[in-house]
């Protein structure tokens, strides 16, 4: 039997992130943020939702642009603390121990520890509620080369053991049980999933 509740947000899980931002090293922050998410494939585009009282809003806001940085099992300790620390009253990337790296296309720095970083620049902010929404476009990726297979320069996220939120708490992936379109693949003998 199912309840009713009241509405809210229990789309999980998402995945937990670092957005770097700034344009200089006084400047820069990071900001932990699980709502964020792929809006476009042609031109590729994705999003940030951020409350207007947090300290890397202003930042975000001025530049008009950001960077995504996937977060791993190892950055677990500095996803959680940059989420509930304030850029106000640290410098998070000298206390978690974090290098800024440079953005080929952004001035915002990436997080070097970070196995991929999207370098983003915003074209609209949508004022929501609680949070106002980062729509930007992408405009690169820098991808740790460890964690692409070296015979078919395929992404192995899975290997760099991605961190994701689910309604309070982080928790890393479990095993994989199939690729898309195996439901619907011709199966052969070779086939597997």
């Amino acid at each position: 039997m199912k309840q009713d509740w009241k509405p809210g947000t229990l789309i999980y899980p998402l995945p937990a992130v670092l957005v770097s931002c700034g344009s200089t090293p006084e400047e820069y922050n990071i900001i932990t943020v699980a709502w964020t998410g792929t809006i476009c494939t042609n031109p590729a585009m994705c999003y940030i939702s951020v409350r207007p009282e947090r300290h890397s809003y202003e930042i975000i806001k001025k530049n008009m642009e950001f960077v995504i940085n996937l977060t791993t099992e190892d950055l677990a300790q500095a996803t959680d603390w940059c989420g509930v620390r304030s850029g106000r009253d640290y410098n998070k990337f000298k206390e978690m121990n974090l290098t800024p790296g440079k953005a080929r296309m952004v001035q915002a720095p990436i997080i070097e520890e970070a196995p991929l970083s999207i370098e983003c620049r915003v074209k609209e902010i949508v004022s929501l509620g609680s949070h106002d929404m980062f729509i930007a476009e992408v405009l690169n990726i820098k991808a740790d080369e460890k964690f692409l297979d070296s015979k078919t320069g395929k992404w192995q996220l899975d290997s760099a053991l991605p961190l994701v939120y689910l309604h309070g708490a982080y928790h890393k992936l479990g095993d994989k049980i199939g690729k898309f379109g195996w439901s619907v693949e011709k199966k052969n003998k070779k086939t597997t999933i």
